[in-house]
């Protein structure tokens, strides 16, 4: 990447590296704990062992920033099911009562609820999270989790990533969104044919798009397939991660700085070295569970085509940006103010292409009467990975102040890096 895109990168970068939360770093420990046999005691009690209730929840900046307190006065996600296909979900007191075992296809001891990292529970956590026990509250705590567990780096020592089976087992489960906080920089046929499966059975899929944006910035999968929208990570200003990586399959942005994770597989603490891209796809997935808890006939092309229509940016829609996609998620302009039109259930908003409309697992076909089909198409996708100029970008819709919701820089485009196995793709272009 060029020392002039850099200079473009306004927000300090933490710290680089493909799923950045699942890299060792210790961090700042939230919290402490004594002796086994004090986690034990605190965990037989229902009792997180690792911080206080404030030392958690006053973390997450980005439920105040994207009102979830009026938010949940409308909707929790209940009736939605996200599958998380992760390292396993474990039922932390926060989970209790949120996880259904998915699929396990690591080849390792343990159930798909055994998260053999901490990473997957973490971003079940971001979704369902009821803050119980000190822990950490979710976005949709009224939606329910299905975990699917499958290999992806860390403790993960078998060759290759098993995601594409463990998508597979997604889509033939009956969660309406999968939340996938991985990637790689090569497409797999198997994984993209799973992907198209997932689609074909009516799912709305997102996935992180990278954590190594300062260093080879190649393109990211599943979040580069036409299926996922891939999501990019912000700060609570609005501003673009700077290690958060970028290209034309950059779809939509949410939170993903400064939060916390749970620092390892034995749920002892939290520490303060989470979010990522990782974050930003279980929040951006949390937002589409309140979507369609709200509207459960959408199908998955009018869920997101109102996330679309409803995020925050002060650029026109038929040129996304190459860092925040069409801008920075904001559910609350939908559930609490009732903006956004469907449109049709079975054409894609991004490429769009003429797609499948599933029952069941797709969330219906027919638009809700709150909210009328779009009078106009959606915008063309061609021609827009031009140079784009850094500005400060501002809402003027939202009607409040809070910081997240005032939008940020949108760096100058760039030539992506790709390896010799990566394929570009025109997510954008029909």
């Amino acid at each position: 990447m060029s020392k002039d895109v850099q200079g473009m990168r306004s927000e300090a970068s933490r710290r680089g590296g493909w799923v950045a939360s699942f890299e060792g770093g210790a961090g700042r420990r939230i919290a402490s704990v004594g002796s086994v046999l004090g986690v034990l005691a605190l965990m037989a009690l229902g009792l997180a062992p690792s911080a206080t209730a404030d030392d958690i929840q006053s973390e997450l900046w980005h439920l105040e920033a994207m009102g979830a307190n009026d938010l949940w006065d409308v909707s929790t996600g209940e009736g939605i099911k996200i599958a998380v296909v992760d390292t396993g979900v474990s039922e932390t007191p926060s989970l209790k009562g949120r996880v259904h075992p998915g699929k396990d296809v690591t080849g390792m001891s343990g159930a798909s609820t055994d998260d053999y990292d901490g990473h997957g529970t973490t971003m079940a956590e971001f979704i369902v999270g009821s803050g119980r026990g000190a822990g950490i509250k979710g976005l949709a705590p009224g939606a329910e989790i299905v975990s699917f567990r499958t290999g992806l780096g860390g403790k993960f020592t078998k060759r290759g990533s098993r995601s594409a089976e463990a998508i597979r087992a997604a889509a033939d489960s009956d969660a309406r969104i999968i939340s996938m906080s991985f990637g790689s920089d090569f497409a797999y046929p198997d994984q993209e044919e799973a992907v198209k499966y997932a689609a074909s059975k009516g799912k709305l899929m997102f996935a992180g798009v990278g954590n190594d944006g300062e260093k080879k910035n190649f393109i990211g999968y599943p979040a580069a397939y036409p299926s996922v929208t891939g999501v990019s990570a912000a700060d609570k200003s609005g501003k673009v991660a700077k290690y958060s990586e970028f290209g034309e399959y950059v779809d939509l942005a949410a939170p993903g700085l400064n939060l916390p994770k749970w620092c390892d597989e034995t749920f002892r603490s939290y520490c303060d070295n989470g979010g990522g891209t990782s974050t930003a796809t279980a929040i951006a997935s949390a937002s589409a569970a309140l979507i369609w808890s709200k509207h459960p006939n959408w199908t998955s092309n009018q869920v997101l085509r109102v996330l679309i229509d409803t995020a925050g940016r002060d650029w026109p829609k038929d040129k996304p940006s190459d860092y925040l996609g069409y801008g920075l998620i904001r559910p609350a302009r939908n559930v609490v103010k009732g903006e956004g039109k469907p449109g049709p259930a079975d054409i894609d908003p991004i490429t769009n292409k003429k797609t499948a409309v599933v029952g069941s697992g797709g969330g219906g076909t027919t638009p809700s009467a709150s909210a009328p089909p779009a009078a106009s198409p959606q915008p063309s996708k061609k021609g827009t990975s031009g140079d784009k100029a850094a500005v400060a970008a501002k809402s003027s819709d939202e009607g409040n102040s809070q910081p997240w919701l005032v939008l940020g820089i949108l760096a100058a485009a760039a030539v992506i890096g790709g390896s010799a196995f990566a394929v570009m793709r025109a997510r954008r272009r029909a």
